[in-house]
């Protein structure tokens, strides 16, 4: 097994090699309005990294999200578009479980966090490092301070709003390193991965402009 990771629904560009026991290569960098140009370069460079070409990759492993619709898709075409020129399977998983298994929280409940703009965070459960309870949801901090008051929360969406998040820690970005460690050992259990499918939780940004007017050729 060689798993190749990458997820660009956070601010972070992040990008590992997993060969079914172990990270053997990974790279991360924050750049929120770059994830086009940073995720093809960090692919090549795990691969140098670790001595390997892309042909060696047996399964492609991406963070769906949720997360912002335009870095977020760069990641799900960039894996749609390596699987298949290589023929391998693409596994989605979840960004928020990601950096649930990343958090050492031993033992739960605790809350996963992630800045979705507008005053807005994307967050879910888990009873552990794991096991979500529910769907990842996009809300207001002030309107979840009762779900999760004097929970331990993980990621930047808590870092940003200590006042409802009262126990909040590291790490900040979700990594692939974690995702591709969480999903090898999903599949060496035997389990089914979601499909790379995005969580955008809310529309994008663009919208087509009311009362727009069609032009037609006369």
């Amino acid at each position: 097994m060689l798993l190749l990771a990458l997820d660009t629904a956070t601010p972070a560009v992040t990008v590992a090699l997993h060969d079914g026991s172990r990270v053997v290569s990974e790279s991360s960098q924050v750049d929120a309005r770059r994830h086009g140009e940073l995720l093809l370069p960090a692919v090549d460079r795990v691969l140098a990294d670790a001595g390997l070409r892309l042909d060696a990759v047996t399964g492609v492993v991406v963070g769906v999200g949720p997360g912002p619709y335009t870095g977020l898709r760069v990641g799900l075409m960039t894996a749609d578009t390596f699987g298949l020129a290589l023929g391998v399977p693409v596994h989605g998983v979840c960004t928020l479980d990601g950096l649930a298994y990343a958090s050492g929280i031993d033992g739960g409940p605790f809350v996963v966090a992630t800045d979705a703009r507008r005053k807005e965070v994307y967050w879910a459960r888990y009873d552990d490092v794991r096991t979500r309870t529910g769907e990842p949801a996009v809300d207001r901090p002030a309107d979840i301070a009762a779900e999760v008051a004097g929970l331990p929360a993980v990621g930047a969406g808590a870092l940003l709003y200590p006042g409802t998040f009262t126990d909040a820690r590291g790490p900040e970005h979700v990594s692939a390193a974690s995702l591709a460690a969480l999903a090898a050992e999903r599949l060496a259990a035997g389990e089914e991965l979601p499909a790379p499918r995005p969580l955008y939780l809310r529309r994008p940004d663009a919208q087509v402009p009311k009362n727009y007017k069609v032009v037609t050729p006369k």
